[in-house]
């Protein structure tokens, strides 16, 4: 259900941007595209590395978060589809990647899970770190009204993913050190309550 709630939401974004434009193309600077490709193989990353933990020991918040990555994924490829960008993640399999760079850190991670449960978590952690430290960047790279929506709504989420792990991390006598945010920025993440995205 929250899945089909955020896709329609996305619809609408993009549905009113187009009204707004007259339905008229529109080009991104090379910059944009280049983080709309990045993104939506970052997010297929922390898909991918939470349905391994999931299966690998069948803690639900690995299984809730890979669906809410779903969602994620899906709303950047309809950004790429309406700027016709090629989908770099068309016919790749789970953990596979065009980027080398996510490649690598994507058995990097995987190596990390299968050391134990908590350091699979701490993993879970780190992607939602990097994921909101990498949006935020991309922000002053356009000004596009339906791009900044689709970042809100993936940092929002991510904001909530990162709680849950740190929470769960906690429960079981572990901390999380932030290896992106700052310890600023990543308290006062945690200090927040759960948020509703994309409304």
């Amino acid at each position: 259900m929250k899945k089909l709630i955020f896709i329609a939401t996305i619809t609408v974004i993009m549905f009113a941007s187009c009204t707004k434009d007259n339905n008229s193309e529109i080009s991104l600077s090379d910059q944009e595209k280049s983080d709309l490709i990045f993104l939506r193989q970052e997010e297929k990353l922390a898909h991918d590395v939470y349905v391994y933990a999931f299966g690998k020991y069948g803690i639900s918040i690995f299984d809730n978060i890979s669906n809410s990555e779903d969602t994620h994924m899906d709303a950047v490829l309809t950004l790429m589809n309406k700027y016709n960008i090629i989908d770099p993640a068309a016919g790749m399999t789970e953990g596979v990647f065009e980027n080398d760079d996510l490649q690598l850190l994507y058995q990097q991670l995987i190596s990390k899970v299968n050391l134990s449960s908590i350091q699979a978590l701490e993993a879970g952690a780190t992607i939602e770190d990097l994921d909101i430290s990498d949006i935020t960047s991309f922000y002053k790279n356009t000004t596009k009204a339906d791009i900044i929506q689709v970042y809100d709504m993936l940092t929002c989420g991510s904001r909530n993913h990162l709680r849950g792990f740190t929470g769960q991390l906690k429960t079981l006598n572990s901390i999380y050190s932030p290896q992106f945010l700052t310890v600023s920025e990543y308290q006062t993440i945690l200090s927040g309550s759960h948020e509703h995205c994309g409304k």
